[in-house]
């Protein structure tokens, strides 16, 4: 089944930088584990592929049911040099939230998780 972050976490996002920081945490504390399970550094680097220049660096956060992100050479230099619309990494959040990952159908149903329209 098809899942979308947007449907079973929220994110937050900021700057420091040039390095965009994203925290995604998991709307009920049963689903944490699909996410650190699914979102993996890779997957988040191949997202913002064309966006970021950088590595990505990836934090769990169990206690939080939480991932942070660090996506470095994001910002064209950070918010006071870069000429790039949202040179504080605001949106970058609201960007990831847009990824889909593939669950399982059986485990999909037992925790509840809403299918991608």
């Amino acid at each position: 089944m098809r899942v979308r972050l947007l449907d079973i976490a929220h994110a937050r996002s900021g700057d420091k930088g040039d390095t965009a920081n994203v925290g995604v945490i998991a709307l009920r504390p049963e689903w944490y584990p699909v996410l650190a399970r699914e979102v993996t550094q890779a997957r988040v680097k191949a997202h913002f592929d064309g966006m970021i220049t950088g590595d990505v660096q990836r934090f769990e956060l169990p206690n939080l049911v939480a991932l942070n992100f660090l996506l470095h050479g994001a910002l064209d230099g950070g918010g006071t040099l870069s000429l790039k619309t949202d040179a504080q990494g605001k949106v970058f959040s609201t960007a990831l939230l847009r990824m889909c990952i593939d669950v399982a159908d059986d485990e999909a149903r037992t925790l509840g998780l809403p299918a991608a329209p």
